[in-house]
C-alpha cells in the first residue's frame, strides 16, 4: 500500500521550503530529512516522529501515538502515530514542530556517494 500523498503534501505545507530539507523514498513510504537526518515520514497512513530519547515517554501519551517499529523490531526515540493523532492542522504542526526541534540537535550528515 503506498503513502498517504495527502499528509505528504500537508507537512510540505508546514516545513515550507526550508534550508538542507530533502525527501527520501524508504520504508515503502517517505522520510523528511533535514541535513541528511529524518526527522519525520510516513508509513502508509501513519506519521512517522522522530522525537528522540529525552522526550520519547511522554510523547507516547498523545493521542494515537505508538512506539514505531519496523518488522518487528522497535525503533528508539520513533513514535508512530495514527491518523486521529494528526487529524487537525494544530496537530500535525505540533508534531512536525517537535521533530524539527529534536533533529536540529543532530550534527549535519555529509552527503553519501552514489
Amino acid at each position: 500500500m503506498p503513502y498517504n500523498e495527502q499528509l505528504a503534501d500537508r507537512i510540505r505545507g508546514i516545513v515550507g521550503n526550508l534550508t538542507g530539507l530533502t525527501e527520501q523514498k524508504m520504508f515503502g513510504g517517505i522520510a523528511f530529512m533535514l541535513n541528511g537526518n529524518m526527522f519525520c515520514g510516513i508509513s502508509r497512513d501513519d506519521f512517522m516522529a522522530r522525537v528522540g530519547p529525552e522526550h520519547f515517554e511522554e510523547t507516547l501519551s498523545r493521542p494515537g501515538a505508538r512506539q514505531m517499529d519496523m518488522a518487528g523490531r522497535p525503533m528508539k526515540g520513533m513514535i508512530g502515530v495514527a491518523p486521529e493523532g494528526y487529524a487537525t492542522d494544530q496537530q500535525l504542526r505540533g508534531w512536525v514542530e517537535q521533530t524539527l526541534e529534536f533533529v536540529r540537535t543532530l550534527p549535519a550528515k555529509k552527503p553519501k556517494r552514489r
